[in-house]
């Protein structure tokens, strides 16, 4: 039984989500948030009859504050932590991953993030490619899935498939949009990973932002379109020599003009900028560039 908890981020439904999964050995999830919502995990984890120190194997599909900030919390109370390898020192000693969100989020990241502690190794487990889990009467497959992050994973439950950030955001009737923060950004593996999405013949995406799609071929059609027109978008300020600065005020604006010519209001728009801040893409797209320049 999976169900979704809604962790109410910044005060809007609909932006992230935990995940339980009930099984014959206890309570599992996939993603914690960010520490700042524990509150509200805690309190979806007691709707369902568990308490926090229940869960004792915590599934990440990376360590981005959204997805993994809260990691630590249940590690202090004896969990595993399944994470992709690239990101298990960045769990282990967490400090450069705080330094650098701590230069994004300057005076706000107490307030979005929450605390973020060290988890000590022995509790964290690297999780091999199509690496599977038996957790009692269900299995959980790992599939790594990089684009958005060089240490993404979506985690494959039978017909079910919980995405993290490589299928997108789409919150409720809205638009799929791809997150596309620095440093990892890479449209063409990107790309692979949605292939391997649709090879999976998957019946429900679980999308941490937002929630279940089962119109898979319409919502992956959608992103890579939309991936490569946020790409090509980036292409003419990067050949400008253009700075972030300047960018970011108009990349945002084309992104709230393609979201409001799909009819979705001001609430809505503000749901989708707490899921996935316009105005971090500018600085992973233009990254994106230069690291392919460099490579020609």
């Amino acid at each position: 039984m999976i169900h979704a908890i809604d962790l109410h981020f910044l005060g809007h439904e609909h932006t992230i989500a935990s995940f339980l999964i009930e099984t014959s050995e206890g309570p599992v999830l996939v993603e914690t948030g960010p520490h700042s919502t524990i509150g509200y995990l805690e309190k979806g984890l007691s709707q369902y009859g568990y308490q926090l120190s229940d869960v004792k194997k915590v599934f990440l599909t990376h360590i981005h504050l959204d997805h993994a900030g809260a990691a630590w919390a249940f590690a202090k109370n004896d969990a595993t932590i399944y994470v992709h390898p690239f990101g298990a020192k960045n769990m282990e000693d967490p400090s450069r991953l705080i330094e650098s969100a701590r230069r994004i989020y300057q005076d706000k990241m107490d307030e979005l993030w929450g605390e973020m502690n060290a988890i000590p190794a022995a509790q964290l487990h690297e999780v091999a490619d199509e690496e599977v889990f038996d957790l009692g009467d269900v299995q959980l497959k790992a599939w790594h899935t990089p684009g958005h992050a060089k240490h993404h994973i979506a985690w494959q439950l039978g017909d079910d498939l919980f995405t993290g950030d490589v299928a997108g955001v789409k919150i409720d009737q809205g638009i799929v949009v791809p997150p596309c923060p620095p440093p990892d950004i890479n449209i063409e593996h990107w790309v692979d990973s949605i292939n391997l999405i649709r090879k999976l013949n998957s019946k429900r995406l679980h999308l941490t932002h937002f929630d279940a799609i089962t119109d898979i071929k319409s919502h992956l059609d959608s992103l890579e379109h939309i991936l490569w027109d946020w790409a090509n978008w980036m292409k003419k300020p990067f050949d400008e020599n253009r700075s972030v600065g300047e960018v970011t005020p108009e990349f945002m604006k084309y992104v709230a003009g393609q979201l409001k010519d799909a009819s979705l209001g001001d609430h809505e728009i503000q749901q989708y900028e707490a899921a996935n801040p316009s105005w971090m893409s500018v600085a992973g797209l233009l990254r994106y560039w230069k690291k392919k320049t460099e490579a020609a």
